[in-house]
C-alpha cells in the first residue's frame, strides 16, 4: 500500500479483525523469538570475547610435603609372637610410646639366662686370653734367658779354645827345642862312639853319651805326644764350640717356634672374643626390639597383624601411624605436554573431594570453595601413570586449607596462565593446541639459546 491517503485502512482493519487478514500477518510469538535469538547471538558474540584465564589442571591427592611426615608402616626388626598390644586404632601416640610387645619365637633366643651365660664366656675367654698371653710372656723371657746363656757358653768355648791354640803352639815350640837337643845328643853320641873305638875317650864317657841320647830320645817322644794331646784337645774345644751353638739354636728355636703358637692362639682367642662380644651386645639390642615403640607423634591408623599370639616374620608391618601436625601439600599428577608450563613457585587453585565448591576454571575470582597453593616441587620423571608429579603446598597469603579434609582425599589443581578471549580459547581447545604456544616456544628458546 502506498500510505497516500491520510486515512489509514490499518485502523479500519484492526476494528473490524477480519480472519484472513490476521493470517496474513506476522505472529507475536515470532516476532518475540525472533527478538530473543537475536539477542542471544549477539550475547554470544559478545561472550566469545570475554577475557578467559587459561589453565593446566591436574588431579591427585592430599598428602605430607616432607616424606617423614606422610603415613608410615610400623614394621617388626624381628620375628616373634604378638603378646600385648598397648595402642588402640585412632588412638594418639607420643614418640617413645609403646604400641605392641613381642615374645620370642626362635630357638637360639629362647634361653632366659643367655645373656648372663654370654657374659660368662665372655669373662672365661678374656681369661684364657690372659693365660695365654702370660705363657707367651714366659716364652719371651725363656728366650732372652736362653739368648743370654748362649753368649756366656759361647765366650767360655771360644776362651778354651784360644787356650788349646796357645797350647798347641807352646808345646810345637818345646818339640823344637827337644828335637834340636835330640839332634845334638845323636850327634854327640855318633862322635862318642867313633872316639870311643879310637880310645880317645872313656867307656864311662861314652856310656853317659849314650844316656843323654837316650833321655833326649825319651823327652822327644813324650813332647810329640804333648802336641797331639793339645791338638786332641783343641780339637774338642772346637766341637764343644759349635755343639753349643748348636744346642742352644735348637732350645732358642723351639721356644719362638712356642711362642709363636701361643701368639696364634692368642689372636684366635680374641677374635672368638670379638664374636662372643658382638653376639653379647647383639643380644642386648634385641631385648629392646620386644617392645616396638612409635618413632614419632601421630595417630594409630590401622593395625595390620591383630591377633593375640600371632606370629610375625622379621620386617612384617604390624601398624599404621599417621604423623601429628603434618606440614600438608596436594600431590597432583600433570599431563606431559602440560609440565613445560609450571614452575616452582607458580600460584595454583585446588578443590578438594567433599569440600562445597563452585568452580569456573576459566574465573577463578568467580569461584568459590577453592583455596589457593603454591607449586614447590615438579618432578623431572614421569610416574608410573605416565604423568608427572606436581607437589603444591598452601599459599600463605590466602585462606589457610580446611582441617577436615583428610590426608589421601582427592584434589584437582587449576594452574593458572594468561587471559585469552573466550574464542581463542575454544579455537585451542578444537585444534588440541597446549596453553600459551607462542609464549612458551619463545621462553624455550631463550632457555635452549642460554644453555649453548
Amino acid at each position: 500500500m502506498l500510505q497516500i491517503s491520510p486515512h489509514s485502512v490499518e485502523q479500519d482493519l484492526k476494528k473490524h479483525k477480519l480472519y484472513a487478514i490476521k493470517l496474513a500477518g506476522t505472529p507475536r510469538f515470532g516476532k518475540v523469538v525472533t527478538w530473543w535469538l537475536g539477542g542471544l547471538m549477539l550475547l554470544l558474540v559478545i561472550i566469545l570475547f570475554v577475557p578467559w584465564q587459561q589453565n593446566v589442571d591436574g588431579n591427585g591427592h592430599l598428602t605430607a610435603l616432607s616424606p617423614q611426615e606422610r603415613p608410615q608402616n610400623i614394621q617388626s626388626p624381628i620375628a616373634g609372637r604378638i603378646d600385648k598390644w598397648a595402642v588402640a586404632e585412632g588412638q594418639f601416640v607420643k614418640k617413645g610410646d609403646t604400641i605392641m610387645v613381642l615374645t620370642e619365637i626362635k630357638e637360639k633366643f629362647l634361653d632366659p639366662e643367655l645373656l648372663p651365660r654370654l657374659q660368662q664366656q665372655v669373662g672365661a675367654k678374656q681369661g684364657v686370653i690372659k693365660s695365654t698371653f702370660d705363657k707367651a710372656e714366659s716364652l719371651s723371657n725363656q728366650i732372652g734367658a736362653l739368648n743370654s746363656g748362649l753368649k756366656l757358653k759361647l765366650q767360655q768355648a771360644t776362651n778354651k779354645v784360644y787356650q788349646g791354640r796357645l797350647k798347641v803352639k807352646s808345646d810345637s815350640i818345646d818339640l823344637v827345642a827337644e828335637t834340636i837337643n835330640f839332634s845334638i845328643a845323636d850327634t854327640q853320641l855318633t862322635l862318642g862312639r867313633n872316639l870311643y873305638n879310637k880310645g880317645l875317650i872313656s867307656q864311662v864317657e861314652f856310656q853317659r853319651r849314650q844316656e843323654k841320647f837316650q833321655n833326649s830320645t825319651a823327652k822327644l817322644i813324650s813332647q810329640e805326644n804333648k802336641l797331639l794331646e793339645a791338638k786332641n784337645s783343641l780339637l774338642n774345644a772346637q766341637i764343644e764350640l759349635n755343639s753349643i751353638r748348636a744346642d742352644y739354636m735348637e732350645k732358642v728355636s723351639k721356644a719362638e717356634s712356642d711362642r709363636n703358637s701361643t701368639l696364634a692362639y692368642v689372636a684366635e682367642a680374641e677374635g672368638d672374643l670379638a664374636k662372643l662380644e658382638n653376639e653379647y651386645s647383639s643380644m642386648l639390642v634385641r631385648n629392646t626390639f620386644y617392645t616396638i615403640r612409635a618413632p614419632q607423634d601421630g595417630y594409630v591408623v590401622k593395625a595390620v597383624r591383630v591377633g593375640i599370639g600371632e606370629n610375625i616374620k622379621e620386617g612384617e608391618s604390624v601398624v599404621t601411624i599417621m604423623p601429628a601436625n603434618p606440614k600438608v601439600a596436594a600431590e597432583i599428577y600433570v599431563r606431559a605436554m602440560d609440565i613445560p608450563l609450571l614452575k616452582k613457585g607458580q600460584k595454583v587453585r585446588i578443590q578438594f573431594d567433599g569440600w562445597p565448591a563452585i568452580v569456573f576454571s576459566g574465573w577463578p575470582n568467580v569461584s568459590v570453595g577453592t583455596f589457593g597453593g603454591i607449586i614447590q616441587v615438579v618432578d623431572f620423571v614421569e610416574s608410573d601413570n605416565g604423568k608427572f608429579r606436581v607437589l603444591i603446598t598452601p599459599d600463605p597469603s590466602e585462606d589457610p586449607w580446611p582441617t577436615q579434609v583428610r590426608m589421601g582425599s582427592g584434589a584437582i589443581a587449576w594452574a593458572m596462565l594468561d587471559n585469552v578471549p573466550i574464542w581463542f580459547e575454544l579455537w585451542r581447545q578444537l585444534n588440541g593446541f597446549p596453553p600459551n604456544l607462542d609464549k612458551e616456544s619463545k621462553s624455550s628458546n631463550k632457555e635452549f639459546g642460554a644453555k649453548k
